[in-house]
């Protein structure tokens, strides 16, 4: 049901912007105001949930150990995995965000044969994964060439090893089949693994749809209904200047409104979405304290006076009823 939900709703974004712009003429909602409403939320929502996540109290260490933890000087720690010092921290953080370390050691397991449990390898949700994240990154770095005159200098050097493959005219870039594969292969894997499918919901289903739909339009404009780029870029750099031109914009194809308002519904519903979690992740204690327990107290930062009741007020104050009763007393 969530499928269906999820995947009617992306086609029903396109149909909006097909509508407005084909029939209704609304060239500078979509490709204007939209945008700016989108950049605006999305600004706006990661902040706000940046802010909730940092004001969360964490007064002890809790982060996630699969090592050895640092003790005694002649047992070895696992600096990684269970990381005593800052340093070990930031290497295990960096291994964690650029290559999803936990996700490759991730393990599967199901019942054979009766109750016997099997644990297996889960090696290609991790390559999707990773496959996903890494071509995503590369496209918007690429795209940086429509956004800043002269084009940043790295911009060619990265299109001309994202197209290293040379296939016809323009170059095929690896990344967006790449990105197409791997979204592929995730929504799949939701559809055809029971457990998996079991506990998806439509939010998990929504954003494969939606970022399918904004690489297939993608690939459509480079490859097969060209869009004059120049133009394009008019309205990107005006739109980063704050300064847009309208007049480009009735000359721009349907195909790249559609892309376009696609993408700005990723980025207005990225910080209320699970996708949340490429901010999230510097900010989990499980994974970015140090595990330095033994070696440091750490106390309750928020802790307020307590009137107590002492063992020695509370014998002082019963000793007779105490002695009356047998109960054995430190002071006569």
């Amino acid at each position: 049901m969530g499928t269906l939900f999820s995947f009617f709703v992306v086609i029903i974004l396109v149909l909006i912007a097909w509508v407005g712009v084909k029939a209704a003429n609304l060239h500078f909602l979509f490709g204007i105001i939209i945008p700016y409403i989108a950049i605006l939320t999305f600004i706006v929502g990661i902040i706000y949930r940046v802010v909730r996540w940092s004001r969360s109290p964490v007064p002890f260490r809790i982060p996630t150990t699969c090592g050895q933890q640092k003790s005694l000087p002649w047992i070895k720690d696992s600096k990684l995995d269970n990381p005593s010092t800052t340093l070990g921290v930031i290497g295990r953080m960096a291994l964690e965000v650029l290559l999803f370390r936990s996700l490759f050691r991730n393990a599967k397991f199901e019942l054979r044969e009766g109750a016997k449990l099997v644990y297996g390898s889960a090696k290609w949700l991790w390559l999707a994964g990773l496959a996903l994240h890494w071509s995503f990154f590369v496209i918007i770095l690429r795209h940086f060439r429509l956004f800043t005159e002269p084009v940043l200098f790295f911009v060619p050097l990265l299109e001309s090893i994202d197209g290293f493959l040379q296939i016809g005219v323009p170059l095929l870039f690896v990344s967006g089949i790449v990105l197409l594969l791997a979204v592929t292969y995730l929504f799949l894997r939701r559809i055809f693994i029971p457990e998996v499918r079991y506990i998806s919901l439509a939010s998990d289903y929504f954003p494969l749809f939606l970022i399918f739909g904004i690489a297939s339009s993608g690939i459509l404009m480079r490859y097969f209904f060209k869009v004059p780029v120049v133009d394009v870029k008019v309205l990107t750099m005006g739109l980063i200047s704050f300064n847009p031109d309208p007049k480009v914009l009735e000359g721009i194809g349907i195909l790249f409104y559609i892309h376009l308002f696609l993408i700005c519904t990723l980025f207005a519903y990225f910080p209320f979405s699970k996708l949340v979690h490429m901010a999230g992740v510097f900010l989990s204690p499980t994974r970015n304290l140090a595990n330095n327990n033994r070696m440091k107290r750490h106390i309750n930062p928020w802790n307020y006076p307590v009137k107590v009741h002492t063992y020695e007020a509370y014998e002082d104050e019963f000793r007779k009823f105490m002695k009356d009763a047998g109960i054995p007393v430190e002071k006569e």
